[in-house]
C-alpha cells in the first residue's frame, strides 16, 4: 500500500528539514511526500530540494492558506491512502507509516495519538493528545482525533472531498467530522504515538483563536449534525481535554499503575 504524506509549507526553513528527515526515516517502503509550498520567500524550497529524494515531490505557488494547500495535495496525491504532516511537525518514530499501512489493510480510516512538544531537538513533552476510541456520537460529545495522525484510503478522500475554506482554523475538524460522522467507514484507533506536534501552530495561539475554533466547530456540527444553536459538545470540549490532553505527570502516574 502506497501512503501519501502531504506537507503544506510557507517560509518553513526553520523546521521543514526535520519534517522531511522523519518522513525519509520511515521503514515503510512504498511512500511519497508531496510538499505543497505557498511560494515561500525564504530557503524552504532549497532545503526540500537538497534531500534529492525520488520519494519527494514539490509544487510551489501562491495559495490561500494551509487548507488551500492541503486541498491541492488532495487533488495531486498518487498513493492508495493519504494523510497530512505539518511542516513544523515530525513522525514520532520510524515505524509510524508502517503501522498506519498495516491498519489500513483492515480499515478505511485510522488515527492515533499525538505528542505536543516544545521543539524537535529536545522533544520536551508539553501535552499528550490521546485519540481514544471513536463512537457514533463522539463528535456530539466533544471528541476530536488528532489531525496529524489521521490517514484514510483514497476512496474516503475522494468521497469526502475538499477542506472547507470557510473555516479559518478548524477546516481539519470539519473534514474529519464529515469523514467519520456522515459515513459508515471502518475506523481503527492506533494506540500509539504517530506524530510530534511542535507547539505554536495556527491552532495554539491564545484564547481568541480557541474561542473562534470552538465557534467554528459548533458551526460544523450545526451544518452536518443538526446541532442546536449551542450544543453539549461546545462545553464538553473543555471537559474532554481532561481525558484527551494529558500532562507528562499524569502519563507517568498512569504508567506506574
Amino acid at each position: 500500500m502506497k501512503i501519501s504524506v502531504i506537507t503544506a509549507s510557507y517560509n518553513s526553513q526553520a523546521t521543514i528539514g526535520a519534517t522531511i528527515e522523519s518522513f525519509l526515516a520511515q521503514t515503510h517502503p512504498d511512500k511519497e511526500m508531496l510538499v505543497v509550498d505557498g511560494a515561500s520567500k525564504d530557503t524552504t524550497l532549497k532545503i526540500v530540494e537538497s534531500f534529492g529524494s525520488s520519494d519527494i515531490r514539490v509544487i510551489s505557488e501562491p495559495d490561500k492558506g494551509v487548507y488551500d494547500a492541503m486541498n491541492k495535495g488532495l487533488h495531486l496525491f498518487k498513493g492508495d491512502a493519504i494523510g497530512f504532516l505539518n511542516s513544523d511537525d515530525t513522525f514520532h518514530n520510524d515505524s509510524a507509516l508502517a503501522a498506519i499501512a498495516a491498519a489500513l489493510e483492515q480499515a478505511d480510516v485510522v488515527y492515533g495519538d499525538l505528542d505536543m512538544v516544545t521543539d524537535h531537538q529536545s522533544k520536551t513533552l508539553v501535552r499528550a493528545w490521546r485519540g481514544g476510541h471513536y463512537g457514533r456520537y463522539s463528535f456530539q460529545l466533544g471528541w476530536v482525533p488528532p489531525h496529524p495522525t489521521f490517514y484514510m484510503r483514497r476512496q474516503v478522500a475522494e468521497t469526502v472531498g475538499d477542506y472547507d475554506l470557510s473555516y479559518i482554523t478548524t477546516a481539519d475538524y470539519d473534514y474529519m467530522l464529515r469523514a467519520l460522522a456522515l459515513n459508515d467507514y471502518r475506523v481503527a484507533y492506533l494506540q500509539r504515538v504517530i506524530a510530534d506536534f511542535q507547539m505554536g501552530g495556527i491552532s495554539t495561539r491564545g484564547w481568541r483563536v480557541t474561542l473562534r475554533a470552538n465557534l467554528e466547530c459548533l458551526r460544523s456540527r450545526r451544518q452536518h449534525l443538526n446541532a442546536p444553536v449551542v450544543d453539549a459538545a461546545f462545553f464538553l470540549r473543555f471537559a474532554r481535554r481532561i481525558f484527551q490532553l494529558r500532562s507528562p505527570a499524569s502519563l507517568k502516574m498512569q504508567r506506574s499503575r
